[in-house]
């Protein structure tokens, strides 16, 4: 006889006539046929040996699908069902927003206060950095975590309120102007979590379940601020082994507003329709949620309180991804069909805004989304052409671009580029466009997408030099931030590459970019500093979210005068 988890993932009806019990009247569920088809898209991770996913499809506010995909926790083989609960990342962001929003509409703050009215403990920037700001992704503050890793954090270590106060406090300077660009953000919804409880005199989760989560009925979603917290039904997050296999990977943190949101994919769904409608905060505000924020030279970020405003495929979306730790999360709403998508998973390696934009297309059918702009063929000689490490001096980020079984790849993604013509290319199925331009001064690419690449990026190709023993030993010694109180060690290995040491983590080895710049594996971006003799006498250190931080050479000989 088969167990019951066998039975029900083999009966999508059984599905169906749940969403009916549960909801009665309004939107018709989909047809068996149409489950089949949905069941299909999540395939790989239904079975009872794989971490997966839950599903909740809404139409007109009603739920018309949701099912369980794969196991909850493999250790006490529980499965995966639509009452599962996931830590759902930074679709946190904009829950947290909209508690700053209600306070706005309360009268006990505005948007354009200047954060140190509240968060009094931080560095003075030159000038005002406003809540808006960190609303938008555009204060310029750089991760938290970031800092607190060149300090000695690793993953694991617990991280609180006041570990990012006192980090923030010690690092003194802005990404960049603020208002200047966009650049996500996690530092800036973790301080607009710290506002909210100042301004409030509630805790942050206090405040959400007693003006949000409570007046909507949802009943499976808390703010987790203490990750000892006790949570039935709550799902394990997994990631895989290297070597193969799976281990646990699920995050500890203290701290709210960017991430640690608890819910179901029903809770999230009761929540997208009070985007549509206001039922609580008014239309007004939700509205003003969902239009996008300004750069100061008056360009638009596509990016509103908390959620992205993108077409996709000629097709308008609200939408926001989660990631944290092993877990991965989508919510999307399609604002022209009323019909609202909520993917939750418990396993890494998936993406849920994939899985929800193909069951979208099940859903509404495919007319209605544009074509995906067409495929031209791409020998082995044009695409060795394009191969090679492409540099953009002002975030300081790299692309490397690498053929792998016949096939143009960034590296860092498992999708291959795919082939637009005229020098474009798409990354697999994803909304992120890659152009490369030849011309007298050198090669260029061009990365257009979705977050964290709003606006374009033009990276320049770059030749690394080769680098003898002497050159390498320039590089060798240890440099220090005072304000992190950390040091990094670099050295020459066996093999002639410099490696990178750091307090409680393994070496890392740096790769050559191009004169005294390196890449690591986890660290980002390292460039050597010289004074005018060509002495090498300091480092930055930088990665997507943070820029320049610099390390002073503490093992320089004393210059005798």
């Amino acid at each position: 006889m088969p167990s019951r988890f066998q039975f029900a993932m083999s009966i999508p009806a059984l599905a169906l006539s749940l969403v009916t019990d549960l909801w009665g009247q309004g939107a018709p569920p989909v047809t068996a046929e149409t489950a089949q088809r949905i069941d299909a898209v999540f395939a790989t991770w239904n079975n009872t040996h794989s971490p997966g996913c839950v599903l909740g499809v809404s139409r007109n506010g009603n739920v018309v699908y949701t099912r369980g995909y794969g196991m909850s926790n493999l250790e006490y083989d529980v499965a995966i069902t639509p009452d599962s609960i996931f830590q759902v990342g930074s679709i946190a962001k904009q829950f947290t927003a909209f508690a700053i929003a209600l306070l706005a509409s309360d009268g006990k703050l505005s948007l354009d206060d200047d954060i140190h009215r509240y968060l009094p403990e931080l560095p003075e920037y030159g000038e005002p950095v406003t809540i808006r700001q960190l609303l938008a992704h555009t204060a310029g503050f750089p991760d938290f975590g970031f800092l607190l890793r060149r300090a000695g954090w690793r993953f694991a270590d617990i991280t609180t309120e006041d570990d990012v106060l006192e980090i923030l406090a010690r690092h003194k300077s802005l990404n960049f102007r603020p208002g200047s660009e966009f650049l996500y953000s996690n530092t800036g919804y973790t301080l607009l979590a710290i506002i909210v409880r100042r301004v409030s005199g509630q805790s942050h989760r206090e405040f959400a379940e007693t003006r949000i989560f409570a007046p909507l009925g949802m009943r499976d979603t808390h703010i987790q601020e203490d990750h000892r917290t006790i949570v039935r039904r709550r799902t394990s997050a997994y990631e895989p082994r290297p070597g193969g296999g799976l281990r646990i990977n699920i995050p500890n943190w203290d701290i709210s507003g960017a991430t640690n949101l608890l819910t179901t994919a029903n809770d999230l769904l009761k929540w997208e329709q009070n985007l549509v409608d206001g039922r609580v905060g008014g239309k007004a505000l939700v509205d003003a949620m969902q239009v996008s924020g300004h750069l100061n030279d008056g360009s638009a970020t596509a990016y509103g309180f908390g959620l992205l405003i993108e077409p996709y495929r000629g097709v308008r979306t609200i939408n926001h991804s989660g990631g944290d730790a092993g877990y991965r999360a989508e919510v999307v709403r399609f604002l022209d069909h009323d019909l609202a998508i909520a993917t939750l998973c418990n396993l890494g390696t998936i993406n849920p805004r994939l899985l929800n934009r193909k069951v979208a297309e099940i859903v509404l059918g495919p007319r209605v989304f544009a074509s995906l702009a067409p495929t031209v063929p791409i020998t082995h000689a044009e695409m060795e052409k394009l191969v090679g490490t492409y540099w953009n001096a002002t975030t300081q980020d790299v692309w490397r671009i690498l053929i792998m079984d016949g096939k143009l790849m960034t590296g860092a993604s498992p999708d291959a580029l795919v082939a637009l013509g005229d020098s474009r290319f798409r990354l697999g199925e994803q909304s992120i466009e890659l152009k490369f331009s030849v011309s007298m001064t050198g090669s260029t690419l061009e990365v257009r997408g979705a977050p964290p690449m709003l606006q374009p990026a033009t990276f320049a190709r770059v030749t690394a030099p080769t680098y003898s023993d002497a050159d390498l030993q320039a590089y060798a010694g240890e440099y220090r931030n005072d304000d992190l109180a950390a040091t990094l060690t670099i050295a020459v290995t066996p093999g002639q590459h410099l490696s990178l040491s750091r307090r409680k983590f393994e070496p890392l080895t740096l790769d050559a970019v191009k004169l005294d710049v390196f890449t690591t594996r986890v660290l980002g971006t390292v460039t050597f500093v010289r004074e005018a003799s060509g002495k090498v006498i300091g480092l930055t250190n930088s990665d997507g979210q943070t820029r320049g931080v610099s390390f002073t050479r503490v093992d320089l000989p004393l210059t005798r005068k």
